[in-house]
């Protein structure tokens, strides 16, 4: 089943072909190109694809677990087949601290156990010796539970540094390994595991009494409709949170919901808030919050009034899909249609352009960072120029390959930010080349000649167009904040480089500002510092600026809040800078949904 995540395929009735290659060239493209072995990474990232789920985390986590004074804990045992053996009979428990003789194991640095060489003797639950058991000879001892999070890691780790072969032996004996656990560990739901926090009542009791009061003053008179709406859904946003904490702090570690949830087998804390905390608030059909939450939650069932208003978002929900995916697919075809002729033409430009990329940043306490993007930014490309710590020595040649190895090495040297090649910086006549479009994140080995990277990009950019939200968000239908379009349409406002409804000025030049304010209009004035003309931009009355009266701002700095115009961008600041804004636009609604796709797609 760990390839039913590539095709999208589920058990309700799915059907697929079946094919038949009859000559040598077919037999050779289906062995080569199409065996599920050879297709383990993904091409929009270059993570693994097929990644344990559902059922199989679900008891690799159980097998993982160590459980306080379970039975048999700290006995000593000679060999795991011993162990076995003392579970079957019942006088051991997977989950119970024991040590066992496993020799030959290797550890992460500093990890391994004292006196380890001399006679092999391993602190660790059984489960945990039988979950390493799947995993290829010389990988590190793995100690923590393991998680959906984990899991990738050692996925991603087996893809890196292991032939293929290896690597779907190691995915089989992992998948077979979570479905035997699975059925063994007795995993159920049952209504009594949906705990809903005893304090629950109280909690609402108290935001009660500041609705009332807020709800009191607007009665009065002392404020408007909006302001009472506004305070009235931060009132409720609060509460909502609060009996999430309430809740999430009242399962106890052996509730299986939690399990589910917290090892990331199936669904999310927002989904088992609906169940067990409070429903919350709910938008009415303009979209609009209605001020006043569902207070009651799944399990002890909405009132009438609950439901109805529940009714409004959950039909809204089920349209958009409908919708969504027809736009999805459109964006893909016109995606493909301006990318399909971008063809890997040739090795090497010979350029020395590139784009210089953050990979760490400066934390609070002085240490580097690793740039939590790193992964969809800089990774499977190559060196402009040479990496060069602070001393002047040379991490890594220009024209290096930018790994996983490298990245983090580079950011213990102290380094913050690479130059790295791209597309959009490469000097191919015809089409790009392979140095500046890097790595093929599908195979994880140099792109070959021929390679139809503009297909891929369009194709990885479009798949995820689904999950990406349609509606435009309204923020709690209070008036100063512009209605921000986000989701897919924002994407395609990106792509096609429209001026966007309600878009903000920019700085023309470097300069102080002053604001003039009438009855009717608002004028924010820049005064350059090459002593130039004034340029006046009239905003909206209720516009909310960025800048103040008398600040000193950059060429390029929006002055209000709303989203930019890459026109704008592109006549004050230059192509780079429009590359820039657009790239990260669209970065920035693929995030916000966590859908990881690598910035070259983008760049393509």
């Amino acid at each position: 089943p760990l390839v039913c995540a590539a095709f999208n395929a589920d058990f309700d009735g799915d059907q697929m072909a079946v094919h038949l290659p009859l000559s040598v060239e077919a037999q050779a493209e289906a062995r080569i190109l199409m065996l599920a072995s050879n297709n383990i990474l993904k091409p929009s990232d270059g993570r693994p694809v097929t990644l344990p789920s559902q059922d199989m985390i679900i008891g690799l986590h159980h097998l993982t677990t160590v459980k306080e004074g379970a039975a048999g804990e700290g006995r000593v045992f000679g060999s795991v087949g011993e162990a076995i053996l003392a579970k079957d009979e019942g006088t051991l428990d997977i989950q119970a601290k024991v040590r066992i003789r496993v020799p030959g194991l290797t550890f992460l640095e500093g990890q391994a156990p004292e006196g380890y060489e001399r006679h092999g003797l391993l602190d660790a639950s059984l489960g945990q010796a039988i979950f390493n058991d799947t995993l290829p000879k010389g990988f590190p001892f793995v100690r923590e539970q393991a998680d959906k999070g984990k899991l990738s890691q050692i996925v991603n780790k087996l893809a890196e540094e292991y032939p293929r072969v290896e690597v779907a032996a190691s995915l089989d004996r992992i998948k077979d390994a979570g479905f035997y656990w699975a059925t063994r560990s007795g995993v159920t739901v049952a209504l009594s595991d949906v705990l809903t926090p005893p304090n629950k009542a109280e909690i609402i009791a108290g935001y009660e009494k500041q609705a009332a009061k807020v709800q009191g003053q607007y009665d009065k008179g002392l404020t408007t409709d909006a302001e009472r709406r506004a305070e009235l859904i931060k009132i409720w946003t609060e509460a909502t949170d609060e009996v999430q904490k309430a809740m999430r702090a009242n399962f106890p570690d052996e509730n299986t919901i939690n399990r589910m949830v917290s090892s990331g087998a199936r669904g999310n804390w927002l989904q088992i808030r609906n169940i067990a905390g409070m429903r919350g608030l709910v938008n009415n059909p303009k979209g609009e919050i209605i001020a006043r939450p569902i207070i009651s939650s799944y399990r002890e069932g909405l009132s009438v009034a609950e439901y109805f208003i529940a009714t409004h978002g959950a039909r809204k929900g089920l349209a958009d899909t409908a919708l969504r995916t027809a736009d999805s697919g459109y964006l893909t075809r016109r995606l493909v249609d301006v990318s399909q002729d971008v063809i890997i033409r040739e090795e090497d430009c010979g350029t020395t352009k590139g784009l210089e990329l953050p990979i760490a940043s400066v934390g609070a306490d002085g240490v580097l960072i690793k740039d939590p993007n790193v992964e969809n930014s800089v990774f499977a490309r190559t060196l402009a120029a040479d990496a060069v710590s602070e001393s002047g020595e040379v991490l890594a040649p220009a024209g290096s390959d930018v790994g996983d190895v490298l990245i983090n090495s580079l950011v213990e040297a102290g380094v913050t930010a690479i130059k790295v090649r791209s597309v959009l910086t490469c000097d191919s006549a015809v089409g790009v080349c392979a140095k500046c479009y890097g790595r093929s994140l599908a195979t994880g080995k140099v792109v070959d000649i021929g390679e139809a990277v503009g297909i891929i990009a369009a194709q990885s950019i479009g798949e995820p167009g689904t999950q990406l939200t349609m509606r435009t968000f309204h923020t709690g239908g209070s008036a100063s904040a512009e209605d921000i379009t986000q989701g897919l349409p924002r994407v395609q406002e990106l792509f096609e480089a429209r001026t966007p409804k309600g878009a903000s000025p920019i700085a023309e030049s470097d300069g102080r500002i002053t604001i003039e304010e009438t009855e009717k209009q608002k004028k924010v004035i820049l005064t350059p510092d090459s002593g130039d003309e004034p340029h006046v931009y009239p905003v909206l009355k209720r516009a909310t600026l960025l800048v103040e009266d008398g600040q000193h701002v950059t060429v390029g700095q929006p002055l209000q809040v709303g989203t930019l115009d890459p026109k704008e961008i592109m006549r004050v600041q230059g192509a780079r800078e429009v590359q820039k804004y657009l790239v990260g636009g669209v970065q920035g609604v693929y995030r916000s949904q966590g859908v990881p796709i690598h910035d070259k797609h983008i760049e393509v």
